[in-house]
């Protein structure tokens, strides 16, 4: 049986796309492999965040097999549900840190979103990304983290009635999250 890891890069490489590689690469560098998914909510351990990401893809996929086989006619890829659910959350890989007494704190390096800094990291790395996988990524929080803004909450619901992906990757982070986790 496959480990975590070795799993996730296989899905990862399953996808012919420029940047595969490179991300791989970058994410052993930031310790994503070794990353919690979060402080002490769910999966606080070494390693967390990688479940976590596969997690995300399991029930992804399982909600699209359901949904595909009510709606055939559903427009949502395969290898954008490995893109988006695997790496919607890479930028916690340098999140939290770990204290002397084995509990973790948030650190803010660079606090723009994680939704947006995970694309930013993707981006650099020369990850081609297609327009759905950037709005699943931006938006996979769901309506949970939009500011009582009007152009941005606009926003919010033009991806989701644009794009089934969207709303996908939210409900399956939901679900790993709250549910699996």
């Amino acid at each position: 049986m496959k480990t975590n890891r070795s799993h996730f890069a296989s899905l990862l490489r399953s996808i012919n796309r420029p940047g595969i590689e490179k991300t791989l690469t970058k994410l052993e560098s930031i310790g994503f492999f070794e990353a919690p998914a979060s402080r002490k909510d769910h999966l606080a351990y070494p390693g967390g965040l990688l479940q976590h990401s596969l997690n995300v893809y399991n029930v992804s996929m399982m909600l699209y097999n359901q949904l595909k086989a009510l709606k055939p006619d559903l427009e949502i890829q395969e290898e954008s549900i490995i893109i988006a659910s695997l790496l919607h959350d890479v930028c916690k890989a340098d999140r939290y840190t770990m204290t002397d007494n084995g509990t973790y704190v948030k650190n803010y390096k660079f606090p723009i979103g994680h939704g947006v800094k995970s694309l930013i990291m993707l981006l650099k790395w020369g990850l081609e990304l297609t327009n759905t996988e950037l709005l699943a990524i931006h938006w996979h929080m769901g309506g949970w983290h939009v500011p009582n803004n009007e152009e941005q909450q606009t926003d919010y619901v033009h991806a989701v009635e644009s794009c089934p992906l969207v709303t996908l990757i939210h409900t399956a982070d939901t679900l790993a999250s709250k549910i699996i986790e």
